[in-house]
C-alpha cells in the first residue's frame, strides 16, 4: 500500500530510493510499476539526448530516459552498472535509467520539506520536495516533471 494512516503521526508515503551521481532521489512508490535491468536498447534516430532509445518489456515498448542525460550530471562510465525504475503515464511505459535502486522508504508526509531556494537548479526543476535524512538530503522526485520533455521541463 502506498499511502498509510497513523493516527500519531499523520500520513506516510513510501518511496523507491534511488542514486544518480551523487545524489539520492525518491519516487513514490504508488508511481513505480516495475524495477528491472534494461536490456536490448535501440536507439532512436533524431530523439532527444535523454531518451536512451527503446527496449521491450515483457511484450511493452518502454521509452528509455536516461536520468544522466536529463539532469545533466554527465555520462555514465562505459561498463558502469544501469538500472531502471518502470514508470507510466498517460498510457505510455517509460523506463528511467539510474545508477542503482536503494530501499524502500517509508517516511512521513509532515517532514518533507519544500525545495529550497539554493537547491542546485538541475534538480529542482525535477523535484517535488525534499527529505533530510541522516546525513543526506533526497529529492522527491516529480515523476510528471521528468517525463515533461516536449516543454523542455529542465532546459536551462
Amino acid at each position: 500500500m502506498a499511502i498509510a494512516h497513523d493516527s500519531t503521526a499523520g500520513l506516510l508515503t513510501e518511496y523507491v530510493t534511488v542514486t544518480i551521481g551523487d545524489h539520492m532521489f525518491g519516487l513514490p512508490i504508488f508511481r513505480v510499476q516495475d524495477v528491472f535491468v534494461p536490456v536490448g536498447l535501440t536507439r532512436v534516430p533524431l530523439a532527444p539526448p535523454e531518451v536512451a532509445g527503446i527496449l521491450n518489456l515483457r511484450g511493452r515498448v518502454v521509452t528509455a530516459i536516461d536520468m544522466r542525460s536529463r539532469l545533466d550530471f554527465g555520462e555514465r562510465e562505459p561498463g558502469a552498472p544501469v538500472m531502471a525504475i518502470g514508470i507510466e503515464l498517460k498510457g505510455e511505459s517509460y523506463g528511467l535509467l539510474v545508477d542503482a535502486v536503494g530501499e524502500v522508504m517509508q517516511l512521513h508526509n509532515s517532514a518533507c520539506e519544500a525545495k529550497p531556494a539554493n537547491l542546485d537548479p538541475r534538480l529542482s526543476r525535477v523535484a517535488a520536495g525534499i527529505y533530510r535524512l541522516e546525513g543526506q538530503l533526497m529529492v522527491v522526485l516529480d515523476v510528471d516533471r521528468v517525463l515533461d520533455i516536449r516543454n523542455g521541463a529542465v532546459a536551462a
